[in-house]
């Protein structure tokens, strides 16, 4: 039996950036440069603790993933998608856009661990739904 039988057949799908506000996208980053200005300079990032390594001056990961919280979220990316495939993705990326693709990775990788079939896509057609229903 098909969990979502009406994905199929849905036409339009929505990014997952635009199910949130510019207001709960702008006070995460405001958080996240809070909470990586927070860890100071010796500490690691996230990730280079999670992976269990020396945290570089240049590790791209040490913007967005702080010392505390940025264990956690890194976990789950790197259990979905692999650290180096990240690393390699936000390298080929330019630096002003890596905010928003390290928000919608961690965003895709927590739906993949809830929804390892749908993903991020459950999310979406539940919310097309409830627009729907609402007009």
């Amino acid at each position: 039996k098909v969990k979502y039988p009406f994905l199929y057949s849905h036409p339009f799908l929505v990014h997952p950036c635009a199910l949130f506000s510019a207001l709960q996208i702008s006070s995460f980053f405001f958080s996240l440069s809070l909470l990586n200005m927070a860890a100071g300079p010796g500490s690691p990032c996230g990730a280079c603790k999670f992976l269990r390594r020396k945290c570089a001056p240049d590790c791209v990961f040490a913007p967005y993933f702080c010392s505390e919280q940025g264990v956690a979220r890194f976990a789950a990316i790197h259990k979905v998608f692999g650290a180096s495939n990240v690393s390699k993705l936000l390298l080929h990326l330019p630096v002003h856009d890596r905010c928003e693709a390290v928000v919608t990775i961690a965003y895709e990788a927590q739906a993949r661990l809830r929804d390892p079939v749908y993903g991020c896509v459950a999310h979406i057609f539940a919310m097309q739904q409830q627009v729907i229903r609402s007009s």
